[in-house]
């Protein structure tokens, strides 16, 4: 593994669950009508899962590293 994919890998596991969450809340819970703009697309969902799950990501492995230098 490269060194930028094993200095990222929480992100990118954040990205990967936030990609399927994004997909499974489209499949689920997502606006039946066609009315909702965000909702009815599932690729729009995922888009938005994945951007989520990336920020999140991001978050906890900063936290992560900062805990490991103190």
């Amino acid at each position: 593994m490269s060194d930028k994919i094993k200095k990222n890998i929480i992100t990118i596991a954040g990205t990967a669950l936030g990609m399927a969450g994004g997909f499974l809340y489209w499949k689920y819970v997502g606006c039946l009508s066609g009315t909702c703009p965000l909702q009815s697309n599932w690729i729009i969902m995922t888009a938005y899962g994945a951007l989520t799950g990336g920020l999140l990501g991001s978050m906890a492995q900063g936290f992560a590293v900062k805990g490991k230098k103190s």
